[in-house]
């Protein structure tokens, strides 16, 4: 990458995002009151307020409506594939999921405890990749405080779960899961060690 930036060259950002606002599938306005008395269900594994309190289930507060229904329409469509997520995602309609999108992005995201020697390098990852492994920020794409571009439909990572975030790019670097414009996530995620992502989860848990 030479003396260019390493969040990321502006034209790629410019090509990723443009890439993620022309393929995304158009959603309608959700109704989070709606999506409320809909959600009962989901609140067993990710909380009233889309705070899960198992590290290995995913926090849904304030991850992105759009994105939100997306992930639902991939279960369901077998895009993604999950024993406990798949089967729940089957009967919704796409109304049904706007509306969980709806309300569970609109909760708050609670804050984690967290070990603050364990973000420093996590941080350093976060907010200016790696030039020599061509690794770009995460923030270009989820933001200095990690609350995502809900536009392009790229999600939060405040406060996210650890064990579910560190699956989550083990599953991009294995190619369990795909998602993103031109696989952005894949590519990145198979350029990171182990250490790399434990280190990422901590810093995504306590950022603040």
């Amino acid at each position: 990458m030479g003396h260019e930036t390493i969040m990321m060259r502006p034209w790629i950002f410019a090509a990723v995002v443009a890439a993620a606002l022309c393929n995304q599938q158009a959603w309608s306005a959700g109704n989070a009151e709606a999506g409320a008395a809909k959600s009962a269900i989901c609140q067993a594994c990710h909380g009233a307020t889309g705070n899960s309190v198992n590290p290995d289930w995913p926090n849904l507060a304030g991850l992105g409506a759009d994105y939100i229904a997306q992930q639902l329409q991939n279960f369901k469509d077998a895009k993604r594939s999950n024993p406990m997520m798949s089967p729940m995602a089957a009967p919704l309609g796409t109304d049904d999921m706007a509306d969980l999108g709806a309300y569970f992005s609109s909760q708050k995201i609670a804050e984690q405890e967290f070990d603050p020697a364990s973000m420093k390098p996590g941080s350093k990852l976060y907010r200016g990749g790696n030039a020599s492994r061509d690794i770009p920020a995460c923030m270009a794409c989820h933001g200095p405080d990690g609350l995502g571009m809900q536009a392009a439909k790229f999600p939060a990572l405040r406060g996210q779960q650890s064990g579910y975030f560190v699956k989550q790019l083990h599953d991009y670097a294995s190619g369990a899961r795909a998602t993103g414009p031109n696989n952005i996530m894949q590519t990145i995620a198979t350029r990171l060690t182990d250490e790399d992502m434990r280190n990422l989860a901590a810093y995504v848990k306590g950022i603040r």
